[in-house]
């Protein structure tokens, strides 16, 4: 069967299995490997994908169910050689250690950011209550968000103070 969606931002169109999953079309057939695949099941998280600005886990989704919808992964974050904020947390708190879960992990916390610009560690808590992180005990991930999210305002605040650049002589 044919299916088309967009990825990252690109029209695509591919002739799958109805039964692939999109974990598998991403990484097999896109070659965007930052989608783990971890569990099968979705217990894990590793696998979390966007879904028309949504979270979704795309180790029990089809890929034909992506059809017609805008998907968004990891490799998405970066934006013209910029990582995004959420990207420098991870690496400025050490919210990795492995990886493995990060790319998941990074996607759910940029939705929970683009919500709710400052959340609470329990509110982080909750929006990664479906992930699984077995090195780091959560905290340096929580400490990561965090960070993202005091970067992202002081920057929005830090623009939002720069003076007007003007040409010609000051009086």
């Amino acid at each position: 069967m044919q299916v088309s969606m967009t990825v990252n931002g690109e029209e695509i169109t591919r002739e799958i299995e109805g039964r692939l999953l999109l974990v598998h079309f991403l990484r097999d057939h896109l070659g965007l490997t930052g989608t783990h695949w971890g569990c099968d099941t979705s217990n894990c998280g590793t696998c979390v994908v966007w879904l028309d600005g949504e979270p979704v886990k795309s180790c029990t989704m089809l890929a034909a169910t992506a059809g017609g919808h805008e998907v968004r992964t990891v490799e998405d974050l970066e934006r013209d050689g910029e990582l995004d904020p959420v990207q420098r947390g991870f690496m400025e708190c050490h919210g990795l250690q492995c990886g493995f879960c990060t790319p998941g992990m990074m996607m759910t916390a940029r939705a929970l950011l683009d919500r709710n610009p400052d959340p609470s560690a329990q509110e982080i808590r909750e929006a990664i209550s479906g992930q699984i992180c077995r090195c780091t005990g959560y905290a340096t991930i929580i400490r990561s968000v965090r960070w993202a999210a005091a970067h992202e305002a002081g920057s929005q605040a830090h623009e939002a103070d720069s003076p007007t650049v003007t040409t010609g002589t000051a009086s």
